[in-house]
C-alpha cells in the first residue's frame, strides 16, 4: 500500500509495517509479525525490488508484534536491526514482560488475537544480535531516520522521524486503532508500561514536524503530529 512518494505500508490497521523507499534503497521501520515476511515481499516486487535493498530495520520498541521477521531479514540478508538500548535485551527476549490489559471488548481483542494468530504472532523469533541507537541518533539509512526516544510504553520506545517522507514513525507511542476496544482515532496504546511517562513523552513529539503520523497499530495519520498528540491527551483525560 503506498501511502506517499517515499512511504509504503503493509499489514493493516491491526499491525502494521512500514517503508522508507528511495533511490539509496529501502528502510523498514518495525517488522510486525512473520507472516508479514509475505507480505513485504511483494510489496518489494511490485517496487522492483528485493530483500537485498532493505539497509536496515529500525524498530520503534523490542514488544513481539513488532519484532516480527527482523531476525530472519538479519540472519538471511545481513539486514542490521536497529533497537534502542533500553530495550536491546527486551527484543533479544531476555526480558519477559506481563501485559496489562486493562479495558477490552470481546470482538475487537478476538480480532486481534485471530489476525495474530494467522499471521505466526503466537510465536516470536527474538533478534539475536541488535544494534543500539540513541536519543538524536541519525542512522546512515535511506530517508537518514533520526531517533527522538519517547519512554513509556516501554523503557526504549522511540519515535523515528524522517523528514524526506514528512513523516515521524511513533511505534506504540501513540494508537489510532486501540486494539482490544477497537476505538480508533489517536489515543493512548494498550500494553503501556507506564501510562504517566509515555503522555508525558507525547510533549517531545509535539516538537516535531511532520504530515505524516505512523503508528504501529491503526490508520496512518495525516493531520499532523500536534493536532495527533492533543487528541491523545484529550483521549487520556478521565470523563
Amino acid at each position: 500500500m503506498r501511502l506517499d512518494r517515499h512511504l509504503h505500508r503493509i499489514g493493516n490497521d491491526i499491525v502494521a509495517v512500514y517503508l522508507v523507499v528511495t533511490d539509496d534503497g529501502v528502510t523498514v521501520v518495525d517488522a510486525g509479525l512473520a507472516g508479514h515476511f509475505r507480505e513485504l515481499t511483494a510489496e518489494l516486487a511490485a517496487l522492483g525490488r528485493t530483500p537485498a535493498d532493505i539497509r536496515g530495520v529500525v524498530l520503534t520498541h523490542g514488544d513481539t508484534d513488532h519484532l516480527g521477521f527482523a531476525e530472519r531479514l538479519r540472519r538471511d540478508h545481513g539486514v542490521p536491526v536497529f533497537v534502542h538500548s533500553a530495550d536491546a535485551a527486551r527484543a533479544r527476549g531476555e526480558v519477559k514482560v506481563k501485559n496489562s490489559w486493562g479495558h477490552a471488548r470481546l470482538g475487537a481483542t478476538a480480532g486481534f488475537l485471530w489476525y495474530a494468530a494467522r499471521k505466526g504472532g503466537l510465536r516470536t523469533t527474538y533478534l539475536t544480535q541488535v544494534s543500539e541507537v540513541a536519543d538524536g541518533d541519525v542512522l546512515d539509512l535511506p530517508g537518514s531516520p533520526r531517533i527522538l526516544r519517547l519512554p513509556g510504553h516501554s523503557p526504549g520506545s522511540v519515535a523515528v522521524h524522517v523528514t524526506e517522507a514528512d513523516a515521524v514513525f511513533v511505534g506504540d507511542g501513540l494508537t489510532t486503532r486501540h486494539v482490544l476496544t477497537g476505538r480508533r482515532g489517536p489515543q493512548p496504546a494498550p500494553f503501556t508500561d507506564d501510562r504517566e511517562q509515555a503522555l508525558a513523552s507525547l510533549d517531545r513529539l509535539a516538537e516535531v514536524r511532520a504530515k505524516w503520523v505512523l503508528p504501529g497499530h491503526g490508520a496512518p495519520w495525516s493531520g499532523g503530529v500536534q493536532e495527533a498528540v492533543r487528541q491523545v491527551q484529550a483521549a487520556a483525560r478521565p470523563e
